[in-house]
């Protein structure tokens, strides 16, 4: 039986885990260091207590960052600067003395879903993650598409209209501060969305400026892309109207194009708090099929 210890580095919390047969074991989270050297620390202690009781066949690891995988290096910015723009995955591999995978978080959480979860029989999809801004992912052909400057499926970086982004528009967030200037009262996008649906025309204007966003989006990656199906992720994926308004809002764009025959398949992620380990799994047996 392969084992293979995960690792999952956020802003906040670093994730670990052994990938036992088919599922997670021995899962636990550790503060984030701030800095490099507290981080190999950390980083190197887990993964020695792993191996005392699991004999690993590498580690696959889920990070923030445009992560080049042909150099070994995270590039782009993130919210840990100290892990950026040198070759971190040798470095790794050297000090736990084991074989290293690296992918980026969105990349991994889109291997889950293909491998596993709302994805499975889909050879090409898109996951589009909606958070405090938009990012995602492009999966073609079972592969992830990186793109030539490592930002395939940074989709909130698409403009939505002349001045703003879907990333400015298309967030639960978003929600909450233009109910805010409209209104004046602070609330969360869950709340707006709870008084939408109680008929708050100021909260339903501010939902409707979000799903028209997130619809034109799904409407051009569909026909950018064509993939089999568009996965949403994403604490606001977990709200159940958030799939009808957006057909809705996309049935409305296709009457006003006449040509745009095809419906886009849009579905909830099936894995949330595991996700990006369970893709780093997925990316790991990529990198290394032979182990």
């Amino acid at each position: 039986m392969k084992n293979i210890g995960v690792i999952d580095i956020g802003g906040t919390t670093i994730k670990f885990a052994v990938w036992q047969g088919n599922e997670l074991v021995a899962c636990l989270a550790k503060p984030t260091p701030n800095n490099l050297p507290d981080f190999y620390e950390l980083l190197t202690t887990q993964v020695n207590q792993m191996k005392q009781t699991y004999p690993l066949s590498g580690v696959a690891i889920s990070s923030p960052g445009a992560v080049n995988q042909k150099t070994g290096v995270i590039e782009g910015a993130s919210a840990l600067p100290y892990i950026h723009n040198f070759e971190i995955q040798s470095v790794l591999a050297a000090k736990f003395g084991l074989p290293v995978s690296i992918e980026n978080d969105a990349n991994c959480a889109a291997l889950a879903e293909l491998d596993s979860g709302a994805g499975q029989q889909a050879a090409s999809l898109v996951f589009l993650i909606i958070g405090t801004g938009v990012g995602g992912s492009i999966i073609i052909n079972h592969q992830v598409w990186h793109g030539a400057h490592l930002f395939g499926g940074e989709f909130g970086y698409a403009l939505s209209n002349d001045r703003e982004t879907v990333s400015q528009l298309g967030t639960a967030v978003s929600v909450a501060k233009r109910y805010e200037v409209a209104t004046g009262h602070q609330l969360s996008g869950k709340q707006v969305f709870e008084l939408a649906e109680q008929g708050d025309g100021d909260a339903k204007a501010a939902v409707q400026v979000m799903c028209q966003a997130l619809a034109k989006a799904i409407y051009n990656i569909q026909y950018s892309f064509d993939p089999e199906r568009i996965i949403l992720g994403g604490a606001i994926s977990n709200n159940p109207q958030l799939i009808p308004m957006l057909n809705q809002a996309i049935a409305a764009i296709r009457q006003r194009v006449e040509i745009a025959s095809i419906k886009p398949e849009i579905v909830s992620c099936a894995y949330h708090d595991q996700a990006n380990l369970r893709g780093a799994v997925v990316d790991f047996n990529q990198m290394y099929p032979t182990l």
